[in-house]
């Protein structure tokens, strides 16, 4: 790829400030160079925060975002960024993780996606929520996420 396809990047290899909010987040994108292959491509944020809508407590997860990608990548540094804008963000764990999700899916168009939010426990209870887009394409390796189950301190 040439240095002109990153001159359109806004937040790559300079200084960025901090989105206040998901809404506010931009989300950049690059070519993919390998569109005629089909391979894996995995983020992991394990230190995931947001805030509880009712309680305006936060909230922490561990996210792990798939996806085959189709004609662009998602750019890591504008996702970084997005993923931590959430931390002042009210929203349920259905929301965020479902939200990151949705947002994804509509503005790079991964031929598969799954995204999944390991929420650590408040109140006792942890809750777990997963977002596919469908069939992964035949062919390609997709490992399981490795996160387990919350157990606690057992």
């Amino acid at each position: 790829m040439t240095k002109e396809i990153y001159d359109g990047l806004s937040q790559l290899g300079g200084d960025t400030v901090m989105p206040t909010n998901p809404d506010e987040a931009v989300l950049e994108y690059v070519p993919n160079p390998r569109p005629n292959s089909d391979y894996f491509v995995r983020f992991t944020c394990p230190e995931f925060t947001s805030l509880c809508p009712v309680t305006g407590q936060p909230d922490f997860a561990h996210m792990v975002i798939d996806y085959v990608p189709g004609d662009s990548l998602v750019e890591s540094k504008s996702l970084k960024l997005y993923m931590h804008s959430f931390r002042n963000h009210a929203g349920f764990h259905e929301d965020c993780t479902v939200g990151i999700g949705e947002r994804l899916v509509k503005e790079m168009q991964p031929k598969w996606l799954r995204i999944g939010g390991y929420w650590y426990p408040r109140g006792g209870i942890p809750i777990d929520v997963f977002f596919q887009t469908g069939e992964p394409p035949k062919g390609v390796w997709i490992p399981d996420q490795g996160v387990p189950t919350y157990r606690g301190r057992g």
